[in-house]
């Protein structure tokens, strides 16, 4: 006579597998970046000077050049946002970056650092998107090479004496912002 095994109900085993895997996923995915998040070899650095063509807004340093440079920002923190306008995170970085630059007229200058797009296509998107701050053209991209951005958007912290304070790569919420603004005072 041979004996039946007792059934186990696999769905419950693997309902359970399914949970636990999930978990784990969340998990990994909040915790490791910011575990083996590494410090950009530029922190700390002097930041690369450039001189590029304001294509959106107005210089804020005389309200008039048409190009804006790092040095004439010295002695003013920085927020350089490299960007473009095919680029999902890039959209949504730009009205927190508006938000941000309103609040702290006085304190620092966002500068919108236009690469990697067909002349014309940023200002025209800047401009259709209220943007204030200013936004200038990375045409041959030497802006960004000379900052190493490989990904968009790239933010860059530049403190009063000019030196970077800190690089950032995705979107960057107020936050942070905030936090890093308290860090190049």
């Amino acid at each position: 006579m041979v004996s039946a095994a007792p059934k186990h109900d696999n769905k419950s085993g693997s309902s359970w597998v399914v949970f636990v895997t999930a978990f784990v996923v969340i998990i990994g995915f909040l915790v490791l970046p910011r575990i083996f998040t590494r410090r950009s070899p530029l922190e700390g650095v002097a930041a690369p000077a450039w001189s590029l063509t304001v294509v959106a807004n107005v210089n804020p340093v005389d309200g008039q050049a048409k190009q804006l440079s790092l040095s004439q920002l010295q002695g003013k923190v920085a927020v350089l946002d490299f960007w473009a306008t095919w680029c999902g995170p890039c959209k949504t970085q730009a009205p927190i970056l508006e938000k941000f630059a309103r609040a702290h007229p006085n304190d620092v200058v966002v500068v919108g650092i236009n690469t990697d797009d067909e002349p014309g296509r940023g200002g025209a998107w800047a401009r259709g998107h209220g943007l204030s701050y200013p936004i200038v053209y990375d045409a041959a991209n030497e802006a960004g090479r000379a900052y190493s951005v490989r990904n968009l958007p790239t933010l860059v912290m530049v403190d009063r004496s000019g030196k970077i304070v800190a690089v950032r790569i995705g979107v960057t919420d107020e936050d942070e912002l905030e936090a890093l603004l308290k860090k190049a005072q």
